[in-house]
């Protein structure tokens, strides 16, 4: 049990460290998705 609670600690410390580059990451996920998805709205259809 004290490992698990050990390893869960670690865990939440590196979360808590990168937790502005995974919102980073997913915003740039987000763009890009709608980009792509707009592109192939606005783009006439051959």
């Amino acid at each position: 049990m004290q490992t698990v609670m050990n390893g869960y600690r670690g865990l939440s410390f590196l979360v808590g460290l990168n937790w502005d580059w995974l919102i980073t990451l997913g915003t740039i996920a987000a763009g890009l998705f709608a980009g792509a998805f707009l592109g192939t709205q606005i783009l006439p259809q051959y």
